[in-house]
């Protein structure tokens, strides 16, 4: 049986795809169930785009008001792949007209303790002088560097940056996610004398000392 809902992530949030001939009440649960489940891919603020034209503007409007009630935004303003539809491959374009262009963004820089309940959200990467305490929320594009103490909820490179990491001088988030691999800290990991950092490493999230 084919899979109600798939969810493929963008830059600006995720993209909601129906299998084809699923109903709006299937839709609805399942993703329902995905939310109350704490799936990985739901974090608030997210925009989650849906198929235009798919269900009624009616049908629509509830999914909008479950998922504002889960601190998440919802549109109808993508359009629709289908299942197991090939992806268009462009043509190659000659050398000499390939340019490349490098943007480096600016790396933002806080000098304070990010308290339980405040979110720091930034396509960059971020450096924090202080404490990252529980409850509060780091979303970053590139890495996450705390010269003090994390024990709140990270996510470095959140627009699929497997090579992004965080660093802090003590590392114990409650949740901890890099790209879309996600983990938290063994309940019998060692106090360390020095930083910590967290990095993929095999498709898999590890901690290991580092020195700064």
């Amino acid at each position: 049986m084919s899979e109600i809902v798939k969810i493929r992530g963008l830059k600006t949030g995720l993209q909601l795809i129906f299998a084809k001939g699923a109903d709006f009440d299937e839709v609805q649960a399942t993703l329902l169930k995905k939310l109350k489940l704490g799936d990985k891919f739901f974090i608030r603020g997210t925009t989650v785009f849906a198929p235009k034209g798919h269900f009624s503007e009616e049908q629509n409007e509830q999914l909008r008001r479950m998922f504002r009630q889960h601190g998440m935004l919802f549109s109808t303003d993508f359009k629709e792949p289908s299942f197991g539809a090939p992806e268009k491959v462009q043509a190659p374009v000659p050398e000499k007209e390939i340019q490349v262009v490098e943007k480096v963004k600016p790396m933002l820089v806080l000098n304070k303790t990010i308290r339980g309940g405040q979110e720091v959200r930034t396509e960059s990467s971020v450096l924090i002088f202080g404490n990252v305490n529980p409850g509060a929320q780091i979303i970053a594009g590139g890495s996450v560097d705390i010269r003090g103490t994390c024990r709140g909820m990270v996510h470095a490179g959140a627009f699929g940056d497997e090579t992004a990491c965080v660093v802090a001088d003590k590392l114990r988030p409650m949740q901890i996610r890099i790209a879309d691999v996600i983990a938290r800290p063994p309940d019998n990991m060692r106090e360390a004398d020095q930083a910590e950092r967290a990095s993929i490493k095999n498709g898999y999230i590890v901690f290991e000392p580092v020195i700064r």
